[in-house]
This record gives structure tokens, sequence and C-alpha cells, in this order.
């Protein structure tokens, strides 16, 4: 009986405490991402290859 009078008296000033309001923004929301993005590219060439490529430059 004394747990339910405790409960009771804790839950009292949250049932009275008045209500919420939720509503939208006047403005949009702006969301602002700094984002980097970076690549790097490793390649090989096989020796033949690398040859070819350097006696033909106009290949590519």
């Amino acid at each position: 009986m004394k747990r339910r009078m405790m409960i009771a008296g804790a839950m009292m000033p949250m049932l009275t405490a008045g209500c919420v309001s939720v509503s939208a923004p006047d403005k949009p929301i702006v969301i602002n991402l700094n984002i980097s993005v970076t690549q790097e590219v490793v390649y090989r060439l096989d020796g033949e290859a690398k040859s070819l490529i350097q006696s033909n430059p106009g290949i590519f």
C-alpha cells in the first residue's frame, strides 16, 4: 500500500504538467554537409605494355 502511494505521488506532477505541442518550423530545415571525396588510382603495367605505350604515345 505504501509503495502504491509513493508511485501515485510521483506520477501526479507528470499528469498535471500540461500538454506538449509539436509544430512544423516556419523556415525549411537546412542540412549543411561538408564532404570531401578523394580518390587515388594505383596502376601497375607489365614491362612489355609499358614499353609499347612509351614507343607509341599516340595510342591513347
